[in-house]
């Protein structure tokens, strides 16, 4: 354990943490909407610091990130808890944690321990996963700026919940995130997640702002998030915030946690897709389907990359550019 940044003291020993957007004031001896963050006489405390719960060899694109150091390798690591209670939630069982988990039966794992294993194992980034990286951020940060020093990159896989003052902070060494912006809806937010939209849109914009590179996912669960005004109005955010070029992840949900919904249908994914491409989007990927998927030159066509689910077969980026036409391809590539 160890104390928290991204708090203020405030009167009879209670606390604000200013981490992510909840912005909780905590009462001593109580926790966080994140359960993870607990106020010990006046002092927010990181509970789960270097307790990793999941540490694995990915492709990047398992991330999903198309566009970011492609057919490279992310060695990646969680510690348990999140700040969104998502019905739908993939990971339930290691980022739902409650106030009973016991975070130190947990092996302690530091900072430099798993920059050797990244290194070992050949890997090129480190990314921060499967459970909501910010509720685990003094470790991401600590792990983070080693990394940097060992010639290694650092991926976010988020919620997109954090606060701008952790945004501003994570400029100095954060070099791509995925945010999974799970509904263009209030309501929806509001009703499944426990959050708010408002917060996310704004770290989307501060990430891109912040020159950190960005891509987009959506989990498409019917009848939840899949209609055509939420698909308009999220196509319109990006392609008129975030830039046309930003990758945008259209996923296929299963039923997973507390949701019942039925499997998202195909036809799903291609409205979406059509939508996308109707607002100008230049890279619309479907996720959690089997196939080939290609990235396009926007200018001529040429198939640039091409992935069979998540392993690249084809890559043929010069420069940054198409050999053919020589338009630049938006992305962070090996050398450039």
């Amino acid at each position: 354990m160890v104390e928290a940044s991204f708090y203020q003291s405030q009167n009879d020993g209670m606390v604000q943490c200013v981490l992510c957007a909840h912005r909780c004031v905590i009462q001593p001896g109580r926790r966080g909407v994140c359960k993870v963050r607990e106020n010990q006489d006046g002092k927010l405390i990181s509970l789960n610091y270097g307790r990793l719960i999941a540490a694995h060899i990915d492709p990047i694109e398992k991330k999903p990130l198309y566009h970011f150091l492609p057919g490279s390798a992310a060695f990646s690591v969680a510690a348990p808890g999140c700040n969104l209670r998502c019905d739908w939630c993939q990971n339930w069982e290691i980022s739902q944690a409650d106030a009973r988990f016991d975070y130190e039966r947990l092996p302690l794992t530091q900072p430099g321990v798993v920059i050797r294993q990244a290194l070992d194992s050949g890997c090129a980034s480190i990314a921060y996963t499967y459970t909501e990286p910010t509720v685990f951020y003094e470790f991401t940060r600590d792990t983070a700026l080693l990394a940097k020093q060992a010639g290694l990159k650092n991926v976010y896989v988020s919620n997109g919940y954090m606060s701008r003052e952790v945004v501003a902070e994570m400029r100095a060494w954060l070099d791509a995130a995925n945010i999974d912006i799970k509904a263009f809806s209030e309501d929806v937010y509001r009703k499944f997640t426990g959050a708010h939209l408002a917060p996310v849109l704004e770290s989307c914009r501060a990430l891109r702002k912040a020159g950190i590179w960005l891509e987009i996912t959506t989990l498409l669960v019917p009848g939840v998030n899949d209609d055509e005004v939420q698909l308009r109005g999220l196509a319109r955010f990006i392609a008129e915030e975030l830039g046309t070029e930003t990758p945008w992840h259209l996923s296929r949900y299963f039923p997973q946690y507390r949701s019942t919904a039925p499997v998202t249908p195909i036809a799903s994914l291609k409205l979406a897709e059509e939508i996308g491409r109707n607002f100008g989007l230049r890279n619309i990927y479907p996720g959690n389907i089997h196939g080939r998927v290609d990235t396009l030159c926007p200018n001529c066509g040429k198939t640039v990359i091409s992935r069979q689910d998540y392993d690249l077969r084809k890559f043929e980026i010069v420069g940054g550019a198409c050999p053919s036409c020589h338009t630049k391809i938006a992305g962070v590539w090996a050398g450039d």
